[in-house]
């Protein structure tokens, strides 16, 4: 009895604690340009999932900016929970840093800045490549042709993502797009043979970016008559996927920095065909009425 009565206190505590919390979060001020932004956030960047590899960036970028040892520490959570922190923090006008890339729907949708990075440590712009298992080009020539024409601008990911963010269903979404953008899908269909309900099957990072452009190609691959099956799948194991042919292909390689690590250790072991996608950045990133902060190197003052 006495040892179900403490359970039941420290379950109460546990509670309330949380309860206590969630209040004082609500509560936080508005961004004062004339205060140091790290007492303003308690010194957090709101990050994402503990496997992404703008995780491992941001860690970089804070010892090599000094601000491990300035108190700064990097929360774990996940895009949604981080994007919709953002939201509340924007709508309130409050101060908030958070790991940012585009395309995303939130630069979108919100007006985002990202820090500048002196020390280059998120490095320069990146691209998006598609990559397919060995042997696919000889075993479905046809999805190889497709999957190799695939390319379109960050605008076009961006309107896709915004929509599914709203509520549309992924597939419905990208059908939408396709409609609307025919011509340029033709491009990439133009003197492909139609099959009869072959298999492919693509693996992807269930970021709202890769969510978009692997819906848009998988319903163009239907559209030329394969029966496609789409996987959402930690980094990792997206990589060991095409490595191992347990996968035929992905559209969701970030190279070269975010992703690098995975392609230098599965080299050989699948086949690169290039940009889908060209100008995605990483970085931390900020609402643009923070304006007194501008660079990773403003965190600490």
């Amino acid at each position: 009895m006495k040892k179900r009565i403490t359970q039941v206190i420290l379950l109460v505590s546990m509670v309330l604690s949380v309860f206590i919390l969630s209040g004082c979060s609500s509560q936080m001020a508005k961004y004062n340009p004339k205060q140091s932004v790290g007492k303003q956030i308690n010194y957090t960047i709101t990050g994402v999932e503990a496997g992404a590899g703008i995780m491992s960036s941001t860690q970089k970028a804070m010892k090599a900016y000094g601000l491990t040892n300035a108190k700064w520490q990097l929360q774990t959570s996940s895009t949604a929970a981080m994007t919709s922190t953002l939201g509340k923090a924007i709508k309130n006008r409050q101060p908030i840093v958070v790991t940012g890339w585009t395309p995303h729907w939130m630069f979108t949708k919100y007006k985002l800045k990202f820090l500048k990075d002196p020390k280059n440590v998120y490095g320069g712009a990146e691209n998006i490549h598609t990559i397919v298992r060995k042997g696919l080009k000889k075993d479905k020539p046809q999805a190889y042709d497709l999957l190799n024409r695939f390319n379109w601008r960050p605008d076009q990911m961006s309107n896709v993502m915004l929509k599914v963010n709203n509520g549309e269903d992924p597939h419905q979404a990208a059908n939408d797009w396709i409609k609307q953008n025919q011509k340029q899908v033709d491009s990439w269909t133009k003197g492909i043979k139609h099959v009869h309900g072959q298999s492919i099957k693509l693996t992807y990072v269930a970021w709202d970016s890769e969510i978009a452009s692997t819906n848009v190609v998988a319903n163009v691959l239907r559209s030329l008559g394969y029966k496609v099956t789409i996987q959402a799948m930690e980094v990792q194991p997206l990589w060991a996927s095409i490595a191992t042919k347990a996968a035929d292909g992905m559209v969701s390689a970030w190279l070269p920095n975010t992703q690098g690590l995975y392609y230098k250790d599965y080299k050989g072991k699948f086949d690169d065909l290039g940009v889908n996608l060209k100008g995605a950045k990483v970085g931390l990133a900020v609402p643009t009425y923070m304006k007194n902060v501008n660079s990773i190197d403003d965190l600490k003052k």
